[in-house]
């Protein structure tokens, strides 16, 4: 494909580059019309490895394949723990900054703010009178999270889930890229797709799952837990903002075991297997290869090269972002063009389920 071609041949910055420039004349893929993929992403914190290469990735490589594609800042979700105002609002418009300077092109995809699109929550009322308390409880999200909090989670946190399958039917969405800690999240989706169906006539189609290649991206601090924002480790995470000299200090302090040789065994040396990982998908290497790489290296200096791979990687990113932010008045504008795209979208869909549950 043309645009691949030009990825492979110019570089991430190039491209990120020409995104701002504006179109060029050049022939793009041909998309699947008839898939509607959605997805969110929260704007606390500022994304790591993990969201990365889990997540944003597969947003690039989505909006060209695909005819509608939306990508929402779910800031209504932000709140279901408690956020300082100022700073959440400048976080929206990091987010913002973020995703563009990762390849996310507003003339590929819409990306949106989610609580700029009212029928998200109108729609998520409408869903959490057919869902039973049980079924929310029984969430192992929401037993982990609970589980943290003195005083238990607010109905918020309970009922995320619920706006979650809101957020995703309000676009009447096909496919859904997800990670496989949202797996149980998309059953409860698809369970309330089929429930309206069945009770107010075929609507909504059932969206299937876009399980992303990349497994989880583990904690450098510990290889058992997933990569986190809110590790309370400051050396476990690696996010796409930090300086080289960060990452090189994250990746050196990097928990692995008492053996020396680089192998590929999740099971039995999950700490150096998560790092061969990282290096394979940061480098766009097979395992195999990140594996020759390290041959007749100690741990200690593959970290090393691990941690150039990741710079690498960010480096280009990283000074876009520095330049986006600069520009808050075209944040804003991204923001409120995409999010007029999504509720003339959103509108029509919301109006018709408000007939079909009998408002008038």
């Amino acid at each position: 494909m043309a645009m691949r071609s030009m990825l492979k041949a110019r570089g991430c910055w190039s491209f990120i580059r020409a995104l701002h420039k504006g179109p060029e004349a050049a022939q793009t893929p041909q998309k699947d019309a008839v898939k509607r993929v959605f997805s969110g992403i929260q704007p606390t914190g500022i994304p790591h490895l993990g969201n990365y290469l889990g997540a944003i990735e597969a947003w690039v490589r989505l909006q060209e394949e695909h005819g509608l594609v939306l990508y929402s800042i779910v800031d209504l979700h932000s709140i279901t723990v408690a956020q300082d105002p100022a700073l959440l609002q400048q976080s929206i418009l990091d987010m913002t900054a973020v995703l563009l300077a990762c390849g996310i092109n507003p003339e590929k995809s819409i990306l949106f703010q989610q609580s700029q699109v009212p029928e998200h929550t109108q729609l998520s009322w409408i869903l959490t009178c057919m869902v039973r308390l049980p079924r929310l409880q029984h969430l192992h999200q929401w037993k982990a999270k609970i589980a943290t909090q003195k005083h238990g989670g607010t109905v918020g946190l309970l009922t995320y889930p619920v706006l979650q399958a809101a957020d995703i039917l309000l676009y009447r969405s096909t496919h859904v890229p997800v990670g496989e800690d949202q797996v149980q999240h998309m059953e409860l989706v698809q369970d309330l797709a089929r429930e309206f169906n069945k009770k107010y006539g075929e609507f909504f189609p059932v969206p299937r799952s876009i399980l992303t290649s990349m497994k989880k991206v583990k904690s450098l601090r510990d290889p058992s837990a997933k990569m986190s924002k809110s590790d309370p480790d400051k050396l476990a995470t690696v996010r796409i903002t930090d300086s080289p000299e960060e990452i090189v200090q994250k990746f050196r302090k990097a928990v692995t075991d008492f053996t020396s040789e680089v192998t590929y065994e999740p099971a039995r040396r999950p700490g150096v297997s998560n790092l061969v990982a990282i290096h394979a998908a940061v480098a766009g290497l097979p395992v195999e290869e990140a594996l020759r790489l390290g041959a007749g290296m100690d741990t200690a200096h593959y970290k090393l090269l691990v941690a150039d791979a990741v710079i690498q990687r960010f480096a280009p990113i990283k000074r876009e972002i520095e330049k986006l932010k600069m520009d808050r008045s075209h944040l804003e504008k991204v923001l409120q063009v995409g999010s007029a795209k999504a509720k003339e979208l959103a509108h029509p869909v919301c109006q018709e389920v408000k007939k079909l549950v009998g408002f008038l």
